[in-house]
């Protein structure tokens, strides 16, 4: 099988099941960005040395995978190949939030993203995730989508944020508060 297929050189991809659309669809930028969101968590695993997160990033990084070809595929199309978001993922990352957050300070200022490699890899997977749901709202609005994805997204990127906090706590570096300037 050839990795170029020269269909795409005219602006336009292929949806599974569903015909061609333009390459800048709103459809096609919110999984092309669910996409960046992965390679992005593939920097944060190259940069942790937690095995307990390790296993979260790739249970993150599998589902973002199972994200974009629902986001790719229109709820119309019926197919056993493909697999959707379902309400249990977004159960299984609250958990996951609840069991990170119980193990940091409270949070009481805003923070500023930084502190170790995976940490900053972390608020910037948080920052893409964020566009992502931007993105998905945008196209709920110009067609039906599976009505667990956003609620998704939601709280993948609050997960995002608990393990980027997490990643500096174990690491022994403290969150870099936020200091409101003060007016000379």
């Amino acid at each position: 099988m050839k990795i170029y297929t020269k269909t795409g050189d005219d602006g336009t991809t292929g949806l599974f099941g569903a015909g061609r659309v333009q390459k800048d669809a709103t459809r096609i930028e919110s999984y092309g960005t669910v996409d960046e969101l992965n390679s992005v968590m593939g920097l944060v695993r190259c940069h942790s040395e937690d095995d307990e997160l390790d296993t979260v990033y790739a249970a993150i990084q599998n589902e973002l995978f199972i994200l974009g070809a629902d986001l790719a595929t229109p709820m119309d199309v019926k197919s056993e190949y493909i697999v959707r978001i379902k309400a249990e993922n977004t159960l299984q990352i609250e958990k996951r939030i609840d069991s990170f957050d119980a193990r940091l300070p409270e949070l009481t200022n805003f923070i500023l993203p930084g502190g170790t490699r995976a940490s900053s890899y972390l608020h910037l997977a948080r920052n893409v995730c964020r566009r992502t749901e931007r993105l998905t709202v945008k196209l709920s609005k110009e067609e039906t989508i599976n009505e667990h994805v956003l609620t998704y997204l939601n709280r993948l990127s609050d997960l995002l944020f608990v393990l980027a906090r997490w990643e500096n706590a174990k690491a022994g570096i403290a969150d870099t508060v936020w200091k409101k300037p003060v007016d000379e």
